[in-house]
């Protein structure tokens, strides 16, 4: 009799989550700066100042061909423009992540990085306001 692995996540979850229908995206806009890049999956860590859906402040996304990587910069403020993909998970597969795995996981996430404009940060707004006094 062949043991089971205590922290062996079984097979149904593991092809549900594999398996997961993704709804049509939904396009958001959001601030932040690049932590990381992967030049060999075309992808790159994004850390937001606003949270995603999930909760999260950091996720990595899938960056289209029309963005050159090596243009980018790391810790400088963008506007990112991005496709947020979603698949719910089964309340089953939810709940025996949550119970078994200490996860709390209703969906699965995917990020498309699809443009992203370079922000002034520190403008010289202000003091153009004071020299007009």
């Amino acid at each position: 009799m062949v043991k089971k692995k205590e922290d062996e996540i079984p097979e149904w979850v593991t092809d549900e989550i594999q398996n997961a229908k993704f709804k049509k995206p939904e396009e958001m806009k959001k601030a932040g700066y690049i932590l990381e890049f992967y030049y060999e999956d075309n992808k790159v860590d994004i850390q937001l100042y606003e949270n995603v859906e999930d909760g999260r402040h950091i996720v990595t996304m899938d960056v289209v061909k029309d963005i050159k990587m090596d243009d980018l910069l790391k810790g400088e403020v963008y506007e990112f423009v991005f496709d947020q993909h979603k698949a719910p998970l089964s309340k089953k597969c939810s709940e025996f992540l949550e119970k078994e795995k200490e996860i709390d996981m209703k969906a699965i996430y995917q990020f498309e990085l699809k443009s992203l404009e370079l922000m002034e940060v520190g403008s010289n707004e202000a003091t153009d306001d004071t020299e007009e006094e």
